[in-house]
């Protein structure tokens, strides 16, 4: 025993002697600093228990972390952190949003997000100007021109590609189209990407089988990105089938399960046995991750509640007439199994902030003629269709990080609230994370698994995203029924070194960067 505490003193001794060497010779070379955070307890990133240092920055990087003697430096703006913690900017490693045709971005800034990941659930920004296809490339290069109001990392979306190398969306695409697409990825990673997204749940990703996402698994591995998925099927009685669809393309690249979730199922035992399988891949050599937002209920069109044969218009328009039984029938069966038309709650036009049931009764029709006068195209909701101890059995996982699934538009409290409901919820409340592991899982973890590099980790050298706050104070205020409440708690928030949120006001805009990806050497 005395042996290891001596091992020990003499380690911190050491440490501590290294820390002045470092500093004595950091202030050799120039004395000069911008920013100077004193007095917090760091959380840096990579779930190590929490330590007193203060940290200085010079102009967008972290310049050291430690104890600072004042009388040997000059620094342009002094923040006390005294009873709070200092922690890595958060990256929420699934996000929705244009920052450059809808520059607002302060719903996450608010929650203490530095980095958004973009380009989800098989789409990345294309649109059509003066008759002129302005696709991913067209995107990025903009971007980069005009600074955004944070971070942005992306990915190709799988869609996206296959709409653009022409693949009907109930299609095959020929060789000639997956060789196109397989084009159009390596451009999207000679220009920066982390990886390709993909989602299979939705029209047009839904006709890709095997052969066309391997081919872009293999580009994908090629080029030492990641693939993030929503997956074919996130039911109960479907999630093993779909999340095997996803780990056997884990021989080809990365994989990983975006907002990880288990439909109308309960309970942590359930939780386990998902966790169970991603493990088990693990074992096998499949480099496999997944995110979780901590919420019930998820948010998507009212399309997720029709059949494949009826997602479209057209295909709706057709079914209406020659599959009416059938399809009233389906829908029925469908909101009942995800807890029924009162765990709807609808989001659009005059329906927002209403249940399915609740819309339906005030129309004096079921909810299963309403949904037919609605069409798949006719909205979007709120479903509340997860359970608490499994969502808590998956976000306690140390493998899974936290996303929001959010944007600043959409009527649920994910967008707002996300990261701030982890700190409340799961660190306060709970006590289910400590406050290291519930930071780690929304910085260093995150960084690692997109390959976002010298970010996600309080230290010399990384670029400097860092949070102020006290625990104790963060409040998530967005609700389902005011899902747009900022929310509050993050004192101060430093992007890029500079300071963007001060003790609740914005101060800075339009300091983030578009995040690329550097090209691995084929040396």
């Amino acid at each position: 025993m005395c042996h290891a505490i001596h091992l020990a003193l003499l380690l911190f001794v050491s440490i501590g002697c290294n820390k002045q060497s470092d500093f004595s010779k950091l202030v050799s070379n120039g004395n000069n600093f911008d920013l100077l955070i004193v007095n917090g307890s760091v959380v840096d990133g990579t779930g190590q228990p929490s330590y007193q240092a203060d940290i200085l920055i010079r102009e967008d990087t972290i310049a050291y972390v430690g104890k600072v003697d004042t009388s040997l430096i000059n620094y342009q703006t002094l923040i006390d952190a005294t009873g709070q913690v200092v922690t890595p900017g958060f990256i929420d490693t699934h996000a929705h949003g244009d920052p450059l045709f809808h520059g607002d971005m302060s719903n996450f800034l608010s929650m203490g997000v530095t980095t958004i990941v973009l380009g989800q659930d098989g789409f990345h920004p294309t649109r059509m100007i003066n008759d002129r296809l302005f696709d991913l490339t067209d995107w990025m290069d903009s971007l980069q021109k005009r600074r955004p109001q944070l971070n942005v990392a992306m990915l190709a979306g799988h869609s996206s590609i296959r709409r653009n190398a022409g693949v009907a969306y109930d299609a095959t695409p020929s060789e000639d189209q997956l060789s196109e697409m397989g084009e159009m990825l390596s451009e999207a990673f000679r220009r920066g990407c982390y990886g390709i997204s993909t989602g299979l749940e939705y029209v047009e990703g839904m006709n890709a089988r095997e052969q066309e996402l391997k081919h872009l698994a293999k580009i994908v591995g090629e080029n030492d990105g990641i693939m993030m998925s929503h997956m074919r099927n996130e039911d109960d009685n479907q999630i093993e089938q779909s999340i095997g669809e996803l780990l056997a393309l884990g021989s080809h690249c990365r994989v990983h399960v975006s907002h990880l979730k288990v439909v109308y199922g309960k309970g942590s035992e359930r939780a386990n046995e998902i966790l169970a399988q991603l493990e088990a891949a693990r074992k096998e050599g499949v480099d496999v991750s997944a995110d979780i937002y901590p919420y019930l209920a998820s948010y998507t069109t009212i399309g997720i509640l029709f059949p494949g044969w009826a997602k479209t218009q057209d295909q709706f328009e057709l079914a209406k007439v020659n599959r009416r039984v059938e399809l009233e029938k389906y829908l029925f069966d469908r909101v009942n199994l995800r807890n029924g038309p009162e765990a709807t709650l609808l989001a659009r036009n005059q329906y927002a902030g209403k249940t399915l049931a609740n819309a339906a009764s005030e129309e004096d029709i079921s909810f299963v003629e309403l949904l037919m006068r609605m069409g798949p195209r006719g909205g979007s909701g709120a479903y509340f269709i997860m359970e608490d101890s499994l969502v808590s059995t998956l976000i306690r996982d140390p493998l899974t990080m936290i996303c929001s699934d959010g944007s600043l538009t959409m009527r649920h409290p994910r967008g707002h609230g996300t990261f701030a409901r982890i700190i409340q919820r799961y660190v306060n409340e709970r006590s289910q994370l400590s406050i290291e592991e519930a930071v780690r899982k929304m910085t260093g973890l995150a960084a690692v698994t997109v390959g976002i590099e010298k970010r996600g980790i309080l230290k010399a050298g990384n670029y400097a995203d860092v949070l102020v706050f006290d625990p104790e104070e963060v409040k998530e205020n967005a609700t389902y029924l005011q899902p747009y409440q900022l929310a509050t708690g993050f004192n101060h928030v430093v992007l890029n070194g500079v300071e963007v949120l001060g003790k609740g006001t914005f101060l800075e805009n339009s300091v983030g960067q578009l995040l690329l990806k550097k090209r691995r050497s084929k040396s």
